[in-house]
């Protein structure tokens, strides 16, 4: 990563600026040791002239730096999803369901803190959260480092062990309210009219931690072993080097921030904005529908290492490196995820939010069908190119959804228009409020979707975590593991189900056009959502 943005190809220094232009005058004085972080107490980027001379380039600073603070968020976040699959290898012995609650309360916790990280900026400034947001990752990453691999907790009893690991697994839910408060962050410094590539950089380079973390911490944490054992169904494995690593990346994000980011003085999280907006009835249909893409995201996301682990052991027996270097191809899916996300919101622009997402819908009803497909015909083939599909639907989705948002709230905001009285103008600004302080909330409901599809996989889970707690032996153990392999398709089924009622909810709110208007009124009737 570079941390110093290139120069623009016209340099700002050629604009004209005459003697009595106040504003471009602010912006030169700005653009003198640009690099350096500070209070911003003057900031137009709707002026042109302004934004030429020195917003865009103290903005493309503070995104590239944001995006490294919350990709290692992300990275955090999910690093229990690989450190769960790995435990039984470093001799602590928890049972299947106790493992997705170890996976599934990172992901609570990191849905909770996303409201108040989003208020953070405008309480501490960009610049100085940022630096406090990564500082807090340390306490995730030496607790993996220092007792998760102790002697100290291989000391404890079973029962005792269980809620250390989940005190230590809660923490790195730290991560996951980082993406709140980067993308408010990130949206002051940009002119309304090019907040959408930023935002999608910002999302989608945080994202990406999660396939960087599912791909890298298990290529590390056997450096040293040797691999005539890695062979073995369990074998010697460094937890403490799944925490140490992100030490010396942490405290490089968290200095960058503070000595490179800037803090804009009247960046204000309208807090009367929030309020409008959980009264408007499509908020909750927004923030139910986000559970349906990005909450799929990041609940298998964080799930997917451990369903693959114990519904195809014999698939990971006979191919140790797969098991082993690649934890089980699981990175591939957030990593397709990822990518896709940008794709959808460029394909909404051009079809609609609305009619990307019902298609997003329908095709991850489709696909985990072949999931479960696959699950009963033992072809782990199958069950993983459905999931990278859906994966990508989800992805697709997110960025679909998120533009429908804006749209809703500007057609709400014409209605309230014609029969307020009000200014149209006045009403458009509010509006537009509403619609950012919904991108906060449905994204915090949405990631609390994730925990919902762990939950829901924890109860599936439940039959043969206890057949495996009684038996003595690992051969034993994959005996049963091979035995109960279909334990997720009752999983699967629900989502299956959940997927056609967010499709049904996504046509009749935003795509009906005739069927029952006169009863409940559709957005489709005034706009293309």
């Amino acid at each position: 990563m570079s941390a110093v943005p290139r120069a623009q190809t016209t340099s700002p220094a050629v604009v004209p600026v005459a003697p009595d232009d106040a504003v471009a005058n602010r912006a030169v004085e700005l653009r003198k040791n640009w690099l350096r972080g500070r209070w911003l107490r003057y900031w137009q980027p709707e002026d042109e002239r302004f934004w030429a001379i020195a917003g865009k380039r103290i903005a493309r600073k503070n995104l590239v730096f944001s995006i490294f603070a919350e990709h290692l968020g992300f990275s955090i976040w999910v690093l229990w999803t690989i450190l769960v699959v790995n435990l039984p290898n470093a001799g602590i012995d928890v049972t299947l369901a106790e493992q997705f609650w170890l996976t599934a309360v990172p992901n609570l916790v990191g849905s909770f803190l996303r409201i108040p990280y989003t208020f953070a900026i405008a309480r501490f400034g960009g610049r100085l959260w940022t630096f406090m947001s990564a500082t807090l990752l340390l306490l995730p990453a030496l607790a993996v480092a220092l007792v998760v691999p102790s002697g100290w907790l291989a000391a404890r009893a079973p029962d005792t062990q269980f809620w250390i690991l989940l005190a230590c697994a809660a923490s790195a839910g730290l991560g996951g309210g980082n993406f709140s408060s980067s993308m408010a962050n990130i949206s002051f410094f940009y002119p309304d009219g090019k907040k959408g590539l930023p935002l999608g950089l910002n999302a989608a380079g945080g994202n990406l931690g999660v396939a960087v973390t599912q791909l890298v911490v298990p290529l590390v944490v056997v450096i040293g072993v040797p691999a005539a054992e890695l062979a073995d169904p369990v074998h010697e494995v460094k937890l403490a080097y799944a925490g140490w690593m992100w030490v010396p990346l942490l405290v490089v994000a968290a200095l960058c921030a503070l000595l490179f980011m800037d803090s804009i003085a009247d960046a204000r999280t309208d807090r009367r904005s929030y309020v409008q907006a959980l009264k408007e009835p499509h908020t909750l249909i927004m923030s139910i529908l986000y559970i349906g893409t990005f909450g799929s995201f990041i609940g298998y996301s964080f799930s997917l290492p451990l369903v693959i682990k114990n519904t195809f052991p014999e698939f990971l027996a006979e191919n140790p490196f797969v098991a082993t270097y690649l934890g089980g191809l699981a990175f591939l899916g957030a990593l397709v995820g990822s990518v896709s996300r940008p794709f959808g919101g460029w394909l909404a622009d051009r079809l609609g939010g609305a009619r990307v997402t019902l298609a997003c819908f329908l095709g991850m009803g489709a696909f985990t069908l072949l999931a479960i497909a696959g699950i009963a015909s033992r072809s782990f083939a199958l069950f993983l190119g459905s999931y990278l599909v859906i994966f990508t639907l989800s992805g697709m989705g997110n960025g679909s959804t998120y533009r429908m948002i804006p749209a809703i709230f500007a057609t709400l905001g014409r209605r309230h228009a014609r029969t307020s009285g009000q200014s149209e103008s006045a009403v458009r600004t509010e509006f537009k409020r509403r619609a950012a302080a919904v991108i906060g909330i449905a994204g915090a409901v949405g990631a609390f979707g994730g925990f919902l599809i762990q939950l829901v996989f924890r109860q599936a889970s439940l039959g043969v975590s206890a057949a495996m707690k009684q038996a003595d032996t690992v051969t034993e153990k994959l005996r049963i593991a091979e035995a109960n392999a279909d334990w997720a398709i009752p999983a699967l089924a629900v989502f299956c189900v959940g997927y056609v009622v967010f499709a049904a909810m996504t046509w009749f709110f935003y795509l009906r056009r005739s069927f029952a208007i006169g009863r409940v009124p559709s957005i489709a009737a005034e706009a293309t959502v």
